[in-house]
């Protein structure tokens, strides 16, 4: 989707916005930071800078972390991919980040299974923020129940690896849970069956369409699974 013209600023116009906050800023440090890597505005066909609110804010966050920290820029920069990967900045130095976004756990509504978080951790992070040991990761990989998206796991990865974790301390290993990966998706082919022909359809309300029982089945699916595992158990007492 094209962006109205007037969301983006002029360098002049972003200077105006952050004088009252940062009095110290200049043109030329906005263009030594953009120097940097640190921030990345688009240019107009003439080759002027078009700033957008992403720009502002990242801006913001260089020039507080510079006046309020201290911080030199490689670590203001270590920080900003931390928060484009998902991960919330340590509060102390030499400290790993940790994921910020709510949606590894949680409840099982219709809206836990909508498109994916754009959280992205390296292996060393999923392990950190996980609790898992380097061949219980290994493990989960060879079984299925864990994959890695390019060079990052995403958010799901990371609730697997997080439930696993709570579930070795009774003892279970990744192959005891192959069962689960099988039965996950049955589930799954079964909501993408019914789903098919909305997908089918042309036209975006039928995508929406599509979207919104996938996530509906998918909330059902959970809550039955569970009930199932419940009325088992209470009939085997």
């Amino acid at each position: 989707m094209s962006v109205p013209a007037r969301a983006y600023l002029s360098i002049g116009e972003v200077l105006a916005k952050l004088r009252g906050e940062f009095p110290d800023v200049t043109i030329s440090k906005i263009r030594f930071l953009e120097s940097e890597g640190l921030i990345e505005p688009q240019r107009t066909p003439s080759g002027y800078r078009k700033f957008t609110s992403i720009d502002m804010d990242r801006l913001r966050y260089v020039l507080a972390a510079q006046r309020d920290q201290y911080l030199p820029l490689r670590v203001i920069k270590e920080n900003l991919d931390a928060i484009d990967r998902g991960l919330t900045p340590p509060a102390v130095s030499g400290q790993a980040p940790t994921p910020r976004l709510a949606t590894v756990d949680g409840d099982f509504a219709p809206s836990h299974f909508a498109e994916a978080s754009e959280l992205r951790l390296s292996r060393a992070e999923l392990l950190q923020s996980s609790g898992l040991e380097e061949t219980q990761l290994t493990e989960l990989e060879t079984y299925g129940l864990v994959t890695i998206r390019g060079r990052f796991y995403d958010a799901d990865a990371l609730s697997v690896a997080r439930t696993v974790a709570e579930i070795s301390a009774f003892g279970i290993e990744a192959r005891h849970l192959r069962s689960f990966k099988s039965a996950a998706d049955r589930e799954v082919g079964l909501v993408e069956q019914v789903i098919s022909p909305l997908l089918k359809q042309k036209g975006s309300e039928a995508k929406a369409r599509a979207e919104d029982v996938q996530m509906e089945l998918a909330s059902l699916s959970i809550k039955l699974h569970a009930a199932l595992v419940r009325a088992g158990l209470h009939r085997n007492k």
